[in-house]
């Protein structure tokens, strides 16, 4: 977690051919998080790997005001997509000027990819044996190009400690919002994805906007009893009493759940608990029994596992650290 006397200070790389959309995500999420004190808490710049400008998907030019030097002093690296790699790789080796500007990078600094910039790390080495993600479009090319990657092509982002990857385009905000989420907890997080008029957190992968045939607008859906689970997240609330809600067997819940929200219903429930958890941990004061409780998991213990199975941390653990860092 970063001094709050000293910004965490995020190097942005913009490829030749970059997306607009993405290379100002970064800028736009870690510039809106602020301190109790109104202090920025990330410092932003964006940069290019020989110092010249370059050419975006939009019709303009971008001229950044950093080279390759950013990279020297960065916390956390950001690489953006760039068409280079709409259609995937040739081969797997980056040009000179990108690997070279790569090799700047300072042992243990966090590095994150958006979209076909997945390609990137894992033509250096960064993601094998690891998880990672990509668009959903570009996913079977890079597997094949990569197999020694754990490839995930279902999920919005993934965290693997130091490298994380997010899938396309607007992934990358979810991403993002992520990293302030772990960096300095919900709250922060949250105010974040209000400035930016976003969720603070999407449902599901990005399963669910992989192209397939669009059912009949008379087919049910599920989101209704999502909505309607989310306010009764301290219930049990078992398969079967959200399929009775959505007045569908359980076979045809769980299909149809899987279908529009890119995961099953018993890990989506488990990561709206997870959540919920976390707001009460940082925003109150209550016994972990009660947050476990309020939060649907019943138990002391049983809050402890998941947290420790998804956040890697203790429910102890996460509320000193963010009633510290607040």
């Amino acid at each position: 977690m970063a001094s709050q006397s000293t910004p965490h200070r995020v190097a942005v790389i913009a490829l030749d051919g970059a997306y607009a959309f993405e290379l100002g995500i970064p800028s736009r999420v870690f510039g809106n998080a602020l301190n109790g004190r109104g202090e920025a808490l990330y410092d932003v710049v964006v940069c290019t790997v020989d110092g010249r400008p370059v050419r975006t998907d939009s019709g303009f030019t971008v001229a950044a005001e950093h080279g390759p030097e950013a990279l020297d002093t960065a916390d956390t690296v950001v690489i953006t997509p760039t068409r280079s790699f709409d259609r995937g790789m040739a081969g797997e080796e980056l040009p000179e000027p990108v690997a070279a500007a790569l090799r700047r990078i300072r042992p243990g600094t966090r590095i994150v990819s958006f979209c076909n910039a997945s390609y990137v790390l894992a033509a250096v080495g960064l993601l094998d044996g690891r998880p990672a993600t990509t668009h959903w479009h570009v996913a079977r090319d890079f597997q094949r190009t990569f197999p020694r990657i754990k490839v995930d092509a279902d999920v919005l982002f993934v965290d693997d400690g130091d490298v994380l990857t997010a899938a396309g385009v607007a992934a990358g905000i979810d991403l993002c919002l992520h990293v302030v989420r772990r960096d300095h907890g919900a709250a922060v997080a949250n105010h974040v994805a209000r400035v930016c008029v976003v969720p603070p957190w999407r449902d599901g992968g990005q399963a669910q906007y992989i192209e397939r045939p669009v059912p009949e607008p008379t087919l049910a859906t599920t989101a209704a009893t999502r909505a309607w689970a989310l306010e009764r997240l301290q219930e049990p609330l078992p398969l079967g009493e959200l399929a009775a809600h959505a007045r569908m067997s359980l076979r045809t819940f769980t299909r149809r759940f899987q279908e529009e929200v890119g995961m099953p219903p018993g890990r989506w429930l488990t990561a709206q608990r997870i959540e919920l958890a976390r707001q009460l941990l940082e925003s109150s004061d209550l016994p972990v029994d009660v947050v476990a409780h309020r939060s649907g998991f019943g138990t002391g213990n049983s809050l402890r596992q998941h947290m420790r199975a998804v956040l890697g941390v203790s429910p102890v653990a996460y509320r000193r650290t963010f009633t510290a860092a607040s």
